[in-house]
């Protein structure tokens, strides 16, 4: 397996080691400050020809872009499988996902339309501008596609790239960097950075160069960064944490939700701030579902995540492993699932809980592990409430045979992403994004351009 390289390294190395073993998979040299200052910018000086450039010759980098990411899916599966802990099935969507959204939005260059608005005395135009320099801080949980939604319409829109990695899991961003290189993106246009979020992307905030910050990572560390970015009224788009509910009622097909769950609320060890760890689930078909829910936690395949069968792999670190586990020694555990030996890697095994109440933390607290959930719940109305008494709201499910119930109970829960009778959560054609404290602003959808551009009005006079 190649490790791909970096220009950078004044500011020492990061270890990254391989969550499924604890074995080094390589040293990665991390960027200072002076070397982050200077790669902004470059970043600033290849901002105007990159804006110049004619729409679809820009289009076509991104599809030539994309073209060398597909060619490399295998060789950026095994990256991310060996740095990150990703089961192989995963990791090679992931990265079929960074070729997916580079295509989608090489379509918006040629069709990122302005408007002409009827007015007395003239008309009036308006035109969609490129900030400049977009920073982009991604986090370790989904290296690849997270870095995609961000790069993807920040490049179509004419804008430059700098984007720092998560330090636990670089390795992947770094190769896509190289790999825009190779595919004829324009020296500067993208550039990732690895190095510490204290240097880089504390960097990326107070640069008065970096016209736009992306952040995906942590509420607390998002807030910090929104007071950042509002010294210099600097652009911002926040994903955060979520706290997400799986809403069951008596109608449902019940074997359809029990089976689906784990994969719900486990996928990628349940570290993914849409997962589904919370099910609430109406009182009539409770001990039903429970029973439905066990063997399907006891079946879902926790082990090497090369095995081309495996559902779940390790947690990414020893120390998530340990806090998702020190959260879990007093909770009320009603079964567990299996997973390998923790003596060699940083598993954790599949957990159901059963929460005292909404102020328990294992209901109410964002663990980012395997760990489920499940409470009762009566009616509608209490369905929403429970699933509303959180600070997050950015994903869920619904399930129920009844549309005008789905509809009521969508439109009622305080979220941005919901879904009926399935899981799904992030789709590249649709906006995605959290209420409350889940976020700021949407990634992605065919409007995803426009976050990364100023509209500029500009009015002629036709009167003499």
């Amino acid at each position: 397996m190649r490790i791909p390289t970096t220009p950078f390294g004044a500011g020492g190395t990061f270890t990254v080691l391989n969550p499924a073993t604890g074995d080094r998979v390589a040293d990665v040299p991390q960027a200072d400050l002076a070397e982050t200052d200077a790669a902004i910018e470059r970043a600033h000086r290849a901002y105007p020809a990159w804006r110049a450039i004619a729409p679809g010759e820009r289009a076509r980098l991104l599809r030539s872009f994309a073209a060398a990411v597909d060619a490399h899916i295998g060789e950026l599966a095994e990256l991310e499988v060996a740095g990150s802990g990703h089961t192989i099935g995963n990791a090679r969507w992931e990265a079929g996902n960074v070729r997916d959204v580079l295509n989608y939005y090489s379509a918006s260059p040629e069709r990122h339309f302005g408007r002409q608005i009827p007015v007395p005395g003239g008309v009036d135009i308006t035109f969609h501008e490129p900030l400049g320099v977009v920073g982009i801080i991604v986090p370790w949980n989904f290296p690849m596609p997270i870095a995609g939604w961000g790069f993807g319409p920040a490049l179509a829109a004419g804008n430059t790239v700098v984007l720092k990695p998560a330090e636990l899991t670089p390795l992947t961003a770094m190769r896509l960097g190289e790999l825009a290189l190779e595919a004829g993106i324009p020296e500067g246009v993208f550039t990732v950075i690895p190095g510490k979020g204290s240097v880089v992307g504390d960097r990326f905030v107070t640069h008065p160069l970096v016209r736009k910050v992306c952040f995906t990572g942590s509420t607390d560390v998002g807030k910090g960064i929104m007071r950042g970015c509002a010294d210099q009224v600097k652009r911002l788009t926040l994903e955060l944490g979520g706290k997400n509910a799986n809403i069951v009622f008596d109608d449902a097909d019940l074997e359809k939700a029990a089976a689906s769950a784990p994969g719900a609320g486990l996928d990628n060890a349940g570290q993914d701030c849409c997962a589904r760890s919370r099910i609430l689930v109406q009182q009539s078909v409770y001990d039903r579902f429970l029973e439905l829910l066990q063997p399907a936690v006891e079946a879902f395949r926790v082990k090497d995540p090369a095995a081309e069968d495996a559902e779940m792999g390790p947690l990414i670190s020893a120390r998530q492993r340990d806090s998702v586990a020190s959260a879990l020694i007093d909770a009320d555990v009603a079964f567990r699932g299996q997973a390998p030996d923790a003596s060699s890697g940083y598993w954790l095994a599949p957990t159901v809980v059963m929460p005292r109440g909404t102020t328990d933390p294992v209901w109410s607290q964002e663990l980012f592990g395997p760990v489920l959930a499940v409470m009762p719940f009566t009616d509608e109305a209490d369905a929403i409430a429970k699933a509303n008494d959180t600070e997050y709201g950015l994903s869920g499910s619904i399930f129920t045979r009844d549309i005008g119930r789905a509809l009521r109970v969508a439109r009622g829960v305080e979220s941005g992403n919901l879904s009926v009778n399935s899981h799904s959560s992030v789709r590249y054609w649709t906006p995605f994004g959290g209420f409350k404290q889940s976020g700021l602003g949407r990634e992605l959808g065919p409007d995803a351009p426009d976050s990364f551009s100023e509209v500029k009005n500009v009015f002629i006079s036709t009167e003499n």
